[in-house]
């Protein structure tokens, strides 16, 4: 049995995919392609659609409340956002990958992942299937959508724009590399575990900053 010297180093334990080409008309032609849109589409729509409605009803209880902790709170709005992502991913991951954002699409196309064509096939079917949740959101409760806003995002008092762009910069590139975390075939490796490290630690900060301010 052979032993390696001092800094030498086996094999990879992993293998890493081919990258997707640039272009694949094939796509076109297969059942799986349609199917994965329609699932970005349906994933997309009930996100917003759950998501906005529970920011409109949060809006609406704390109106004219002196309670500030009246309604589902912050931390319910983050609970429905993370556990409507935990839930359509899981069921559609298996379908089209379960990205459901533009931004995930258009990082793992950059990355060779997705090719052009779904890339843009998927972005196209996330936005329609944003815009008519948000349109069941307007139908179901027009007055309340009206009243609020529909349930848009505004900067607290006090933050400047560009508080809010570093804000949201951030939290795009948090998300992304999470997914990248969670897919890359290294993670498969017996000897690698620096993405989980630093994702944990990213995160750590993160949170800490967002805590004091």
């Amino acid at each position: 049995m052979e032993v390696p010297e001092a800094g030498s180093f086996s094999a990879k334990d992993y293998h890493d995919p081919p990258p997707a080409p640039l272009f694949d008309p094939v796509e076109l032609t297969k059942w799986s392609f349609y199917r994965a849109l329609i699932a970005e589409f349906i994933a997309t729509l009930l996100f917003l659609y759950i998501t906005v409605l529970t920011v409109i009803g949060y809006k609406s209880q704390i109106d004219g409340n002196a309670d500030s902790c009246g309604g589902v709170g912050i931390l319910g709005i983050a609970w429905a956002f993370g556990g409507m992502i935990f839930v359509l991913v899981y069921c559609t991951a298996g379908i089209s990958g379960g990205h459901i954002n533009p931004a995930v699409t258009f990082g793992l196309f950059l990355a060779r992942k997705v090719s052009l064509i779904r890339a843009v096939m998927y972005m196209v079917a996330q936005c329609l299937g944003a815009i008519c949740g948000v349109g069941l959101v307007k139908a179901f409760q027009k007055s309340y959508y009206k009243k609020y806003g529909g349930g848009a995002n505004t900067l607290a008092d006090g933050f400047s724009t560009g508080t809010g762009l570093g804000a949201e910069i951030i939290g795009t590139f948090v998300l992304v590399y999470t997914v990248f975390s969670a897919t890359d075939p290294k993670r498969s490796a017996r000897d690698s575990h620096v993405p989980v490290h630093w994702s944990s630690i990213i995160s750590r900060k993160i949170w800490s900053f967002l805590s004091l301010t």
